[in-house]
């Protein structure tokens, strides 16, 4: 009997490999070893069909699990996987097929419901992850994104067959995928071990994908960002994820905004919020001071005679965009009073004189100082009373 090479070996990784592993070295062996690669060489060509197969099982978690109980008798009809012979314990692969095929039809999605289970089969949906910054955001924008993704193989059409042949129905199971086998008074239902599930077996497969229907390839989509997006808004892109099997519908793609952290305004949905230095003259004056907008128009707010650190001023439309809408949001900006630095000879006289002035008729311009100190003196008068 020809001896089997464990599928491990094939792919070159630990028999612990997570699913990460395992899809990077069978897209860098199937890469060294593609027909297209090597052309007329038949060892590659069967190297080829070896990864494709040890691939196809080990990222099935159900077929990795038997195989790693059984080994390739997993897969053979009566093998040691406790439906043939012998009466040993059931894998627990072979309940999960009894109990799909008895409530499959409930069940809904991916291949169950009904139906033969090598028919088509919908593909993967995958996620891109896209950083913006706020602007970007405010304004929209097309994104260009390059994927990886499971392509339709165009030279079988996504069939698995040489260009030319076509794949014929399973003998073994008849073209359904399945097939039963009796133990005791039970008649126990597996996935066919021939074409394992998938219905049909394929002669002659397609060179450029080695019987799969999909190969590897990198996509670049343009997408079209709206307005108004925020931190983790998910974008559904349709058809555009991995291409099903066997004809099915491709998967969706998702795409999930990450906004950068901005310099000057902070986002809460569709309202921004600043903080804008105010001059000691202005606060207390009073004036027009302006602030930056995400619109790139002048903004400009009026600041009354007297105005505190903490004050905030709102803005209506000055805000985000609100998503799928034409509203906007507000623009709240909070001032803080700045303190002058590096003051000229001039600008201390005149705050000397300033605060003179001020001491002179008792803090009358400074109302909350003069309460707290006044608070201050007489808590300092009870404690010695």
């Amino acid at each position: 009997m020809a001896t089997e090479t464990d599928y491990y070996e094939l792919l070159e990784v630990e028999r612990g490999a997570d699913e990460a592993a395992l899809k990077s070295a069978y897209r860098r062996l199937a890469m060294k070893f593609h027909p297209d690669r090597n052309p007329g060489d038949a060892v590659a060509e069967q190297k080829f069909k070896a990864i494709s197969e040890a691939y196809d099982v080990l990222k099935d978690p159900q077929k990795r699990s038997a195989y790693d109980r059984y080994g390739h008798a997993a897969f053979r009809q009566g093998g040691a996987n406790g439906f043939g012979g012998g009466g040993g314990a059931q894998d627990f692969g072979g309940f999960a097929d009894i109990f799909e095929s008895v409530f499959g039809e409930f069940m809904g999605g991916g291949q169950r419901g009904g139906g033969r289970r090598g028919g088509p089969a919908r593909g993967s949906d995958l996620r891109y992850d896209l950083e913006m910054t706020l602007e970007e955001a405010y304004h929209g924008r097309q994104a260009t994104l390059t994927i990886d993704v499971a392509a339709t193989c165009e030279p079988c059409g996504g069939q698995g067959a040489k260009p030319g042949t076509s794949a014929r129905a399973c003998t073994t199971c008849g073209g359904n995928g399945r097939v039963g086998m009796r133990q005791g008074l039970f008649m126990v239902e597996r996935t066919c071990p021939a074409c394992h599930g998938q219905g049909q077996i394929i002669a002659d497969p397609c060179t450029s994908c080695g019987g799969a229907g999909r190969v590897e390839k990198q996509k670049t989509l343009n997408v079209n960002v709206p307005k108004g997006v925020d931190d983790g808004t998910r974008i559904r892109v349709a058809n555009e994820g991995e291409a099903g099997t066997r004809g099915g519908p491709s998967g969706d793609l998702y795409i999930f905004v990450h906004l950068k952290a901005h310099d000057v305004f902070k986002r809460d949905g569709t309202t921004l919020f600043t903080v804008a230095p105010l001059s000691i003259t202005t606060a207390a004056l009073g004036g027009d001071i302006d602030v930056p907008a995400l619109d790139r128009e002048k903004t400009v707010i009026k600041v009354p005679a007297g105005t505190q650190t903490g004050k905030q001023f709102r803005v209506r439309g000055k805000g985000m965009p609100a998503l799928n809408s034409g509203g906007f949001g507000d623009l709240v900006i909070q001032v803080e009073v700045e303190t002058p630095v590096k003051l000229t000879k001039r600008q201390r006289e005149l705050l000397e004189e300033f605060q003179a002035i001020e001491t002179s008729e008792g803090g009358r311009n400074t109302p909350k100082a003069q309460g707290f100190f006044d608070k201050l003196k007489d808590a300092w008068n009870e404690l010695t009373d």
